[in-house]
């Protein structure tokens, strides 16, 4: 009876010895992810430079000019929050559908690319709280009086950006005829004009700055009706937080300093900020 006592309190001893072990296990790896998140913000600092990714045809938030410099609201926002945290931003330019895969990949820190936060997005990356309101509209060509609304796409060919939130919007749409996906909102809207399509789903921001600045701008027609409200925010790997709280403590301080009310009204003709 006690051999089998002693068997029983060295097998419980194991027992116990394994769920110790198990448990330390698990704190490490807690230690290791926090460590993780801490050592981008570390990185930033120590190398002085922000690694921004971003999608560079997407104006007036991103884009490039006629001598190939990027511009616009991200651009200036990003300089201004980078120039507060005492580090440069370095602008890496990646095609939008990618740009997700290459945040998690490490190929940059942050990405201010004119983002709309979604579910499907916050499963993956995390956000900052929103910096600007963005919705999805329709264009069509002028005189083009077989779509008046949203209801009158179906039995239409539309096209939308490939990998936008402009993508899942014409999803509930359930009889569009076609959905054509562009790289380059300019050959969405091209191939408008010429008859490939017969609308255009794009971000508001962008579809009305690319027709204000086109020499056939009378040919295109912007319809009222708004298809979703998205707000953009600046996205950051899953739990890295120290970063995340910088460059949101950032923004706050230039909100409120009036930066990004000059950023505001030179980009939109507006200060959003009031």
């Amino acid at each position: 009876m006690k051999k089998f006592k002693k068997i029983i309190t060295i097998g419980l001893s194991v027992i116990c010895t394994a769920v110790l072990l198990a448990g330390c296990g698990g704190s490490g790896n807690t230690s290791q992810n926090g460590q993780g998140s801490q050592d981008t913000l570390e990185k930033v600092k120590k190398s002085g430079v922000l690694k921004v990714g971003l999608e560079d045809s997407f104006p007036p938030m991103e884009f490039r000019d006629s001598q190939n410099k990027l511009q616009g609201f991200d651009i200036d926002m990003a300089n201004a929050i980078a120039k507060k945290m005492g580090v440069k931003a370095q602008f890496i330019s990646t095609e939008f559908n990618g740009i997700v895969l290459a945040l998690k990949s490490g190929k940059f820190d942050t990405i201010i690319s004119g983002m709309s936060i979604t579910d499907d997005r916050k499963k993956q990356i995390d956000f900052s709280k929103p910096y600007v309101e963005n919705y999805q509209i329709i264009v069509t060509k002028s005189g083009n009086s077989s779509v008046k609304s949203s209801k009158d796409l179906d039995g239409k060919r539309v096209g939308v950006g490939l990998g936008t939130t402009s993508e899942q919007v014409v999803k509930k749409f359930k009889n569009i005829k076609e959905v054509k996906k562009y790289d380059k909102t300019t050959e969405e809207l091209q191939d408008l004009l010429i008859g490939r399509l017969d609308a255009v789903v794009v971000d508001e921001p962008v579809g009305k700055y690319y027709i204000s600045k086109s020499n056939k701008k009378s040919q295109y027609n912007v319809l009222s009706e708004k298809l979703s409200k998205e707000p953009m925010g600046i996205g950051f790997k899953k739990g890295d937080k120290k970063l995340e709280a910088e460059v949101q403590k950032t923004f706050d301080e230039l909100k409120k300093d009036g930066t990004m009310s000059k950023i505001s009204t030179k980009w939109f003709g507006e200060d959003i900020y009031k």
